[in-house]
């Protein structure tokens, strides 16, 4: 049975189309439609029910040699306060999952993990904790999670808070939020400037209600998962599942920021240093009429070269939008997409699709 969040109940209020995501029932969309959603989070703002998401806690003596066991990027030099983006690896280099990481002390964490992912990577993490002297803790079912993205966030914000992260990828704890007390970061997953909400799961509800209806005032909408998946994609922002895969070789998906090679160790950091990238991850437009879906294949010629792992009608920009996992070899050359048996020219695009302000 589909687990619901702490807003489900406001979800079906609001008109909410709900959908099972990672066995959870989440909004799709609302009335308002995902194209009024997307715009509304790249003109103004709108807010997410992102409360599916995973939190875990590693604290303890070895917490930063254990993080830097089990992660790819690099925690030994990292302020309290600060976020750091990076992925997780099986011993084959592929990704168990990308995760966020929230330094809250010295000797304390919080990694934000996919819903879809929540199970398998606790089991994970509490596999390799031996010989590292740190607490796992699950607290998932304890958190909500709220996002408000877009260029006018900040200002939205400003009026049912008492303070705001200044720098991308930080966060402050102990936020008054319409009354409740959260952890607020400056993070987001539309390319746009954006806060995402951390509240007690018992009192989510009391923040949601505060933005929707401070929101009316600067029509700022709810937005379900269908803008999350169009705006995610537009920013060229990873999904696991899609970009992302236990078989997929994490040198392979253009997150190099993330990897720290120069690492003494990390798990996978063996096999990376074997393997040779075969693929790359590259964006293109669909000239041809049709929109590619993940799956679909990628050609030269009749040579079958790579598959999309994404693709859209990128609202914003007008057009049909793929990212795609190519042989190296072929990323130069002239590319199509099958789609139901025809085969739809594509143009090599850069990444990100979209950038915010421009």
């Amino acid at each position: 049975m589909a687990i619901k969040t702490p807003l489900y109940d406001e979800h079906v209020a609001l008109g909410g189309k709900i959908v099972d995501f990672a066995g959870y029932e989440l909004p799709v969309q609302y009335p308002s439609g995902i194209i009024a959603e997307h715009t509304a989070v790249r003109e103004r703002a709108g807010f997410f029910d992102c409360s599916h998401m995973g939190e875990f806690i590693i604290s303890g003596k070895d917490a930063v040699k254990f993080l830097n066991h089990l992660l790819t990027n690099d925690f030994t030099v990292m302020d309290v306060g600060k976020i750091r983006y990076t992925l997780m690896c099986y011993e084959n280099g592929g990704a168990v999952d990308d995760l966020l990481v929230y330094k809250l002390a010295e000797d304390k964490f919080l990694l934000v993990v996919n819903a879809s992912n929540l199970e398998k990577d606790a089991s994970w993490i509490k596999s390799n904790m031996d010989g590292f002297n740190v607490k796992f803790e699950n607290i998932s079912d304890n958190v909500g999670l709220i996002a408000v993205q877009g260029p006018l966030s900040k200002v939205f914000l400003e009026k049912i808070t008492n303070a705001l992260p200044e720098k991308y990828y930080t966060f402050i704890d102990n936020v008054n939020v319409a009354g409740v007390n959260c952890l607020v970061s400056m993070t987001g997953y539309t390319g746009e400037l954006g806060y995402e909400i951390y509240a007690p799961a018992n009192k989510t509800v009391k923040v949601y209600r505060e933005i929707v209806e401070k929101g009316k005032e600067m029509d700022i909408i709810p937005c379900g998962l269908g803008a999350r998946d169009t705006l995610r994609l537009e920013a060229g922002l990873p999904l696991y599942g899609h970009e992302l895969g236990a078989e997929i070789p994490v040198n392979e998906v253009g997150l190099s920021f993330a990897i720290k090679m120069q690492k003494e160790n990390f798990i996978g950091k063996s096999a990376l240093e074997k393997h040779a990238p075969a693929y790359s991850k590259i964006g293109a437009f669909v000239i041809d009429r049709g929109i590619a879906r993940e799956g679909a294949l990628v050609f030269s010629g009749d040579t079958e070269v790579g598959v999309v792992t994404s693709g859209t009608h990128s609202p914003t920009l007008g057009k049909a939008i793929v990212v795609l996992r190519v042989k190296k070899e072929y990323v130069d050359a002239d590319l199509t997409v099958e789609v139901r048996g025809k085969k739809l020219k594509v143009e090599r695009a850069a990444l990100p699709f979209y950038k915010a302000g421009n």
